[in-house]
């Protein structure tokens, strides 16, 4: 997902929880069959770790003929994970990689000096409609990591580590967790694991990483009394460990990891360290110089005339 029309939401409330450093209420925009809401960046809270954007996309069901058609759009200075809990998403890009997830799996692309992919619903499940139900997030690369080379890798649920038991499925997509480790290379610090939990178990949340958030992306938990339910962003203060107790059957996301080691500069779809390099980006796509898609040559999302640089 590249284009999020929407404006920084009002910061939310305050709660007595004491780790609790900032509840975010998601800006959210109906894009026909689906809402998309984005928690980061917000207005007084830019990044969580190395996470710059995140994004939670559904549920929704397309209607019978028409799907997801995000058309190939660039990148620069990143690294994009899309997990989906439901549907099916065909990512194509131009190093010519087609790769298709499902729920359970990850796409980790690596834009580095500049990648252009496409995200879309294949014409065979568009006949009877889709589903489509997941998060995309952005994680900025380290400064000294922005223009290393494009790359891209799928790992399949099979491939990813999972913790169960006392009423709780840990799937730790990146980083670690109650002592698994996911086999996914990232740049940096990075957690990021998807978790359900049976109506009153209880999860803790260690210290691990310096900034963490949890994502309530259905159900409703407790945190020292407090209940906060779907499309919550909740960050917490470093070096406090919490509990979370799910008060009916939900599902949440843990992201954070170390701080950015610097700030960034954001404008569209770019990420960088400087400036400068922004505006050679999208003089290179105005110039056509990315490259294209191979089997979606035809499509290309143009560059936009509205967004402005947000340093982070």
């Amino acid at each position: 997902m590249s284009f999020f029309p929407g404006q920084d939401p009002r910061s939310g409330d305050k709660f007595s929880c004491d780790a609790l450093e900032l509840m975010i209420v998601p800006r959210s925009v109906d894009l026909g069959d689906a809402t998309v809401r984005r928690a980061l960046p917000h207005s007084t809270r830019r990044t969580v770790g190395p996470f710059v954007f995140f994004d939670h996309f559904g549920p929704a069901v397309f209607k019978s003929g028409s799907g997801l058609d995000v058309r190939p759009h660039p990148h620069i200075g990143l690294s994009t994970l899309t997990y989906l809990y439901d549907g099916e998403i065909i990512h194509r890009d131009t190093l010519g990689v087609q790769a298709a997830i499902h729920p359970g799996e990850v796409n980790w692309m690596t834009a580095g000096r500049g990648i252009v992919h496409s995200e879309r619903t294949a014409p065979e499940r568009r006949v009877d409609g889709e589903p489509l139900h997941g998060l995309q997030l952005w994680i900025a690369m380290p400064a000294k990591d922005e223009e290393i080379d494009p790359s891209f890798a799928h790992l399949d649920g099979e491939e990813l580590p999972v913790v169960e038991g006392e009423g709780k499925k840990v799937r730790i997509v990146a980083g670690r967790m109650f002592g698994a480790t996911s086999p996914l290379k990232t740049t940096s610090e990075t957690i990021f694991a998807d978790i359900s939990l049976d109506a009153g178990a209880t999860m803790p949340l260690d210290t691990d990483y310096e900034e963490r958030a949890i994502y309530v992306s259905s159900g409703e938990i407790d945190i020292a009394g407090d209940r906060f339910g779907m499309g919550r962003l909740l960050v917490f203060r470093p070096g406090d460990r919490i509990a979370v107790k799910a008060l009916q059957p939900s599902r949440i996301a843990v992201v954070g990891g170390a701080p950015l080691d610097g700030p960034r500069y954001v404008w569209w779809n770019f990420v960088s360290s400087r400036r400068e390099r922004i505006e050679q980006a999208k003089e290179e796509w105005k110039q056509g110089r990315f490259g294209r898609v191979p089997g979606d040559e035809i499509e290309f999302i143009p560059l936009p005339e509205k967004p402005q640089t947000v340093a982070l």
